[in-house]
């Protein structure tokens, strides 16, 4: 009898989802400018509602009913878009690099000042410490801490570690081993897998002291081709053009950087990488936070800040995948402003802006069929922007509310 009582139950309980699908959990965007993708035409006066952290529905106001009881956000005056990815930044800032004597909430203040705060829902980390950094993914997951979801490389590859973090590395008890074989490498690759990596960071170059010393070319190919054999993808960082040709005779991936030190890309250049089948991260403001180590002056700034914003035009007009990234964790330039100026001024549009934060991510890493536009069954992983950034491009740094599986994780002063 008892079990009669508890099945009759179960089935009214259901009868009852079924009907209402509302839980105390669903959000519901109103009265908002939505961009669904880089591509689509946006809805003037749209709505979206989300359920269970996945878009149950989106478009105009009178096609879109919201269910009762959900939680409802004007965004009279704003504008949404999908989710941003930043695909290159750090996990080794003093504020994260060291998890384990963080709480939660410190490492919570860390990840908005860096990321959150400027719409950033997903990213991926191309050099860090990979158990520090599985630690806090873990803190994400579990909810102690908010944050975006974050794809890892761990540990970079390199033949000997570049000048400028060995002091960083020594002042924080971290060690990053240089590579002395294929073999070696191709056994790290492995076990970095294994042990949660997404992907494989190599250096094409690294700078030293009066030098940039180039990854040999088989050793390149192995970890490449060990990592695509895992189902991995590979950046690279690379410091002048020679350091280009080894990511592309390996099969590299994402391009870390444009080379503004070395020649400009012809047309002919960038269709090569372009056939490589390669992605670039531009990390164009990085230039600028290089110039403050040195006695670079404004005008020599601005020149080296043209040519990689130059190669970035050769790339993107040879039809190349931009994926955005700042390099932030290593630099200290959190705010994304005038980066997006500065991919403007390389021509490109905020269309194209736009899929370098979602599509063209999404795609390259194997998230397109949940993750990069505003479409049911989607992850509910959006950006509440204050302006249209089809009117200024800068709007893409002014943030409302970032919103990951339909949690507000980040939301400014009205």
């Amino acid at each position: 009898m008892r079990f009669r009582v508890q099945v009759l139950a179960a089935a009214l309980i259901l009868a009852f989802v079924g009907v209402c699908p509302c839980r105390a959990a669903d959000l519901a965007l109103v009265h908002a400018k939505i961009y669904p993708s880089p591509t689509d035409p946006p809805f003037e006066d749209g709505s979206i509602v989300i359920h269970d952290g996945r878009i149950l529905a989106v478009g105009s106001r009178a096609a879109v009913k919201v269910p009762r009881g959900a939680k409802v956000i004007d965004c009279t005056g704003l504008v949404v878009t999908a989710g941003f990815w930043n695909s290159h930044v750090h996990i080794l800032t003093p504020g994260l690099i060291h998890a384990d004597k963080l709480s939660p909430e410190e490492t919570t203040a860390q990840l908005q000042a860096m990321l959150t705060q400027w719409g950033f829902t997903t990213v991926f980390d191309i050099a860090s410490v990979l158990n520090n950094t599985n630690l806090i993914r873990r803190r994400i997951a579990n909810g102690e801490t908010k944050g975006p979801r974050i794809l890892t490389v761990g540990e970079p590859f390199w033949i000997e570690t570049p000048i400028y973090v060995k002091s960083f590395l020594e002042n924080n008890h971290v060690n990053i081993p240089d590579v002395q074989s294929v073999s070696e490498a191709e056994e790290r690759v492995k076990q970095q897998v294994h042990d949660g990596a997404d992907g494989i960071k190599i250096f094409a170059n690294s700078v030293e002291r009066n030098v940039i010393l180039t990854m040999p070319a088989d050793m390149a190919r192995g970890i490449v081709a060990e990592a695509h054999a895992l189902g991995k993808p590979v950046f690279a960082h690379v410091s002048n053009n020679k350091g280009i040709e080894v990511a592309l005779e390996s099969g590299v991936d994402i391009l870390a950087h444009t080379t503004p030190t070395d020649e400009l890309w012809s047309a002919a250049f960038a269709q090569r990488l372009v056939a490589g089948h390669m992605a670039l991260t531009p990390t164009l403001t990085l230039w600028e936070f290089e110039s403050r180590k040195g006695s670079i002056s404004a005008a020599d700034l601005e020149q080296g800040m043209n040519r990689a914003a130059e190669q970035l035009n050769a790339f993107s007009r040879a039809g190349g995948d931009v994926l955005f990234g700042t390099d932030v964790g290593y630099t200290d330039s959190f705010d994304t402003s005038e980066e997006f100026k500065w991919m403007s001024r390389a021509g490109m549009s905020y269309q194209q802006i736009l899929a370098s934060l979602t599509t063209n991510p999404t795609r390259r890493f194997g998230f397109s069929t949940r993750s990069g536009r505003i479409a049911k069954g989607f992850d509910a992983d959006l950006v509440v922007l204050r302006a249209d950034p089809s009117r200024d491009v800068a709007a893409f740094s002014h943030i409302r509310y970032t919103i990951r599986n339909g949690m507000v994780i980040y939301t400014s002063g009205s």
